[in-house]
């Protein structure tokens, strides 16, 4: 038996509805309305964010509220926002609540899964530390991912963030056969776009056989009102879910921007008249990432390991909304225009980047002895430029200038091409695993290169084949 209520205000996205006393939805509970806007049938849903009293209840609407009225009906669902999951979503395009967007058609699902789930119990955890090995060398040195663990990529506009994801869902999806959920929370609607065109282009998606694809995608854009941009992260997260505890794999939930998941939750906050925090940010702030973030993790049979960019307001690290966003990472990836500059892709800068997995307790002593040794020689390089600058390499030591060549090599060496940018740079993608990567970097350390020149470094895959082409 649905719970009928009635709206009694309407204020923007923010309705309160009527309710009998004694039969009043819970929080988070989702409402819909039917109604004729101009001749067509229109839907909303609302989630109940409030209880005011009095069988009143506040709710923020997730699309549009044009044409809506005092007095209208709104049925209550008895549970919350539901998503389709299962391996029907694969290759499809998802608003926020579960319906598709990209006009293939309806999709096939045997279930659903409500948004607002509990984290898995600290006993179900997989407390120790596996490195998920991404194919990417600088990542895989520097900042190596563990799985389950959650991954920041900072950068601004035009540095790489999209390709290093769709890199990473192609590497992923081909050498562990894991499946991708993408969300665009706040996205523009042009990168969603674009996004789903490169993807059908690199074979992430593959447009004939839909059924092959590796990700699926839920949108709740720019233009949408602030409840879609709030919970369109928990819609992919729910998807990324079931193909953990019900398929036990390992998925990679990509977030793009984690910065307007909570711009988005500052947004309801105001308008459901919440005193505001620090800097204005919601006062709910710090729960509300903590809800989102202790659900992507590691379970005894699968994992979520999550990428996510975060956008810095104003480049101030100290801002609420990216320090919040901070606490729960376990990588940071930086990306440096200035690298990207030297058209060296990814433009990942190895002095900045960290990862807790980066122990000689996780990586072993080998790998992280030379992940620090090449840290050691850039560092040393980065400090030697102005003297280089102004005096010329003449004036160095024999040993610095050893550093310096070196150091050119790493850096070179750290470039790599990727499958999904083939189209542009016409040379074939390289995977690079941990082994090769450590491996090729000792080398150059040990000097054993130091016959060849920087040139040979460039854009290329493991150390073999430098080898082979020099000679």
């Amino acid at each position: 038996m649905s719970i009928k209520g009635k709206i009694v205000q309407v204020i923007g996205p923010v309705v309160d509805v009527e309710f009998d006393a004694k039969k009043i939805p819970a929080i988070y509970e989702a409402l819909e309305i039917e109604y004729t806007l101009e001749g067509k049938p229109v839907r909303i849903v609302f989630e109940v964010q409030q209880h005011i009293g009095d069988g009143l209840v506040r709710a923020i609407a997730m699309s549009s509220t044009e044409g809506l009225k005092r007095g209208y009906e709104v049925t209550a669902s008895g549970a919350p926002i539901s998503v389709p999951v299962g391996e029907g979503i694969l290759g499809r395009i998802f608003n926020v609540l579960g319906e598709p967007i990209d006009e293939r058609g309806p999709v096939t699902f045997s279930k659903k899964y409500p948004i607002h789930r509990h984290a898995p119990a600290l006993a179900d955890q997989n407390t120790g530390a596996t490195i998920l090995e991404t194919g990417i060398k600088v990542i895989d040195l520097i900042c190596p991912f563990t799985k389950g663990g959650k991954v920041g990529a900072f950068g601004g506009a035009g540095v790489g963030k999209t390709v290093v994801i769709m890199e990473l869902i192609n590497n992923i999806a081909k050498g562990h056969g894991g499946y991708s959920v993408f969300a665009g929370v706040g996205e523009r609607t042009r990168e969603g776009n674009d996004l789903y065109h490169e993807m059908a282009e690199s074979g992430v998606i593959n447009l004939e056989k839909i059924e092959e694809s590796k990700v699926a995608l839920v949108y709740g854009q720019m233009n949408e009102p602030p409840g879609a941009r709030l919970r369109v992260a928990l819609s992919a997260l729910a998807m990324a879910e079931y193909f953990r505890d019900e398929k036990n794999q390992d998925v990679l939930l990509f977030v793009d921007n984690i910065f307007r998941f909570s711009q988005a939750g500052a947004e309801v906050s105001a308008l459901l008249g919440r005193t505001p925090s620090a800097v204005g940010y919601q006062p709910t702030l710090a729960s509300e990432m903590g809800d989102l973030q202790e659900r992507i993790t590691s379970t005894k049979n699968g994992s979520i390991t999550s990428f996510q960019a975060v956008y810095v307001p104003a480049d101030d690290l100290t801002d609420p909304a990216p320090a919040n966003t901070f606490a729960h990472l376990d990588s940071t990836i930086v990306l440096e225009r200035s690298i990207a500059e030297l058209g060296i892709y990814p433009a990942v800068d190895p002095l900045a980047s960290t990862s807790k997995a980066l122990t000689p307790e996780i990586v072993g002593e080998e790998h992280y002895g030379v992940a620090r040794g090449v840290q050691k020689v850039l560092q040393r390089y980065k400090e030697l430029q102005d003297i280089i600058a102004i005096l010329g390499m003449d004036e160095l030591s024999a040993e610095d200038k050893q550093t310096v060549y070196r150091a050119r090599k790493i850096q070179r060496f750290l470039s790599q091409p990727f499958t999904v940018a083939e189209v542009f740079t016409g040379t074939k993608g390289e995977y690079v695993s941990i082994k090769d990567t450590v491996r090729g970097f000792k080398e150059i350390l040990e000097g054993k290169h130091d016959d060849l020149p920087e040139s040979a470094f460039y854009m290329k895959g493991g150390i073999d084949a430098i080898r082979k082409e020099s000679k």
